[in-house]
């Protein structure tokens, strides 16, 4: 369908508003149409995984999954706990918890709960021992502080 130009609109039915409104309204619904098309051609890119797990924190869930083979990986989320708001949690998963957004990496499987996707994207997970210590730790960069003891965050 050919749309006329304004100047035509304008000449032929002078005083005529509406049908100004009418040329608008199907040049709205072409360009709509365009860049419909141009969302639906595309390409897709692959997303990013909200985790990265180093081999030694994968190491380490492998470790504590040995002898359990009803578990499948591990479920992290986060609670509001803590003098500084969120601390992270880690619990065994027996089946895909529905919802949660899996990261598979070095050959374990860890679902990251959806209430914690948007605090927990772009972290990094790891397994460190020190002499006073043995655990997992989370280096996020979206953190905005922490507590002294290390067990809370805020983002």
């Amino acid at each position: 369908m050919e749309v006329p130009s304004s100047t035509e609109v304008a000449r032929v039915h002078a005083g005529k508003p509406f049908m100004i409104k009418l040329r608008d309204a199907i040049i709205s619904r072409q360009l709509s149409r365009f860049s419909t098309e141009a969302v639906r051609k595309a390409p897709v890119r692959p997303r990013r995984a909200p985790l990265t797990i180093t081999p030694r924190a994968a190491e380490r869930i492998d470790e504590l999954m040995a002898g359990k083979p009803e578990i499948i990986g591990v479920r992290l989320g986060v609670r509001r706990r803590g003098c500084n708001g969120y601390s992270y949690t880690l619990n065994y998963a027996e089946s895909p918890p529905p919802g949660d957004e899996e990261v598979s990496e070095h050959g374990v499987r860890v679902f990251v709960d959806p209430k914690a996707i948007f605090s927990v994207v772009g972290t990094t997970m790891d397994w460190e021992e020190t002499p006073l210590s043995s655990e997992f730790t989370f280096n996020n960069p979206n953190e905005k502080g922490r507590c002294g003891c290390g067990e809370s965050f805020n983002v």
